[in-house]
């Protein structure tokens, strides 16, 4: 038997369960971290019997330190061999939301979701890989590029993501953070915390109805505004949006496999940046420590960025 986490009664609760068997490879997890998306779930009752997390990271049985592409699809069909697996045409699957996930001992992996880590790159801190593939993918979408202005709005785990992928790529920004804690944060990867005028490119790593009207508030008119936030509820466009004809960029998931993968950037900037990893992980938990972790990450007035678990020793 192994420990986990599963979540009943919208409840995250260590649990014990049964080692994985079958087909993959078998990874021991060393760290895994809490997403945003997590707790929303959590909240929605949208979990099933599912070993959660999709932010992790560990180490194969022949000790190579991986981090997991947690997406995939069928492998087959027209958007899977673009890298678009979260639009498989059979369904996307993600481990530790349909299918069990991270927050766990050992886990078996696909090998082809494996991405093996640049030497030096500490695994402790690679359950970052994933939400900052996030942010690769959503940056790239949004067609940021030198010499525009752009401003992230939030500065949560994904705006601090996309802020990092946008200095690897030597674009200024500015950013908007709430708490004195994320201004701190801001700083350290060289964001500007003073918006002014209006922007070419508005990121709102937010996702709510206040965040995209700040956004239209912000955008130059035909500019562009990208939503790497996830949308929980309805939002309403006004007519000032009308009016801007800014162009709306939608960016969910990441790609997967090959040259192209959003991870294999993501875990270039981590080790490019090792800054960038001592900033964001604000708080350290052992699994049994599960609900003042998750407690934490859903308050982020108690300071927090990303709440992760360390599982294992290396």
């Amino acid at each position: 038997m192994m420990k986990a986490i599963k979540v009943e009664n919208k409840t995250p609760l260590l649990v014990d369960v049964p080692e994985p068997i079958g087909d993959g490879v078998e990874v021991k997890v060393v760290s895994a971290s809490i997403c945003g998306s997590d707790i929303h779930m959590m909240s929605l009752g949208a979990f099933g019997d599912h070993i959660i997390g999709h932010e992790f990271s560990g180490i194969t049985e022949d000790g190579k330190a991986v981090a997991i592409e947690t997406l995939g699809g069928c492998g087959h069909c027209y958007f899977c061999s673009e890298g678009s697996a979260f639009h498989c045409e059979s369904g996307f699957s993600l481990m530790g939301v349909n299918e069990d996930g991270g927050m766990a001992e050992f886990i078996k992996v696909p090998a082809e979701r494996l991405l093996i880590l640049p030497s030096g790159l500490d695994v402790r801190t690679a359950c970052l890989v994933e939400p900052l593939a996030v942010a690769v993918h959503g940056v790239t979408r949004s067609r940021a590029r030198q010499g525009e202005r752009v401003l992230v709005i939030g500065a949560g785990p994904i705006g601090l993501a996309a802020g990092a992928v946008l200095r690897s790529r030597n674009i200024t920004y500015d950013i908007i953070a709430r708490y004195d804690h994320q201004k701190s944060v801001a700083e350290t990867i060289r964001g500007g915390l003073v918006p002014d005028g209006h922007y070419d490119l508005v990121i709102d790593a937010v996702g709510s109805s206040a965040s995209l009207q700040e956004a239209v508030q912000f955008v130059r008119p035909v500019g562009r505004i990208a939503l790497l936030g996830v949308f929980w509820e309805a939002v309403e466009l006004t007519a000032e949006f009308c009016g801007k004809e800014p162009e709306l960029i939608s960016s969910t998931g990441y790609r997967c496999g090959g040259s192209g993968s959003s991870f294999r950037e993501a875990g270039e900037i981590l080790h490019q940046y090792p800054d960038l990893a001592t900033a964001l992980v604000t708080h350290r938990f052992p699994l049994d420590g599960v609900a003042e972790a998750f407690a934490t990450a859903a308050n982020r007035a108690l300071g927090s960025i990303k709440v992760v678990f360390d599982i294992a020793a290396q």
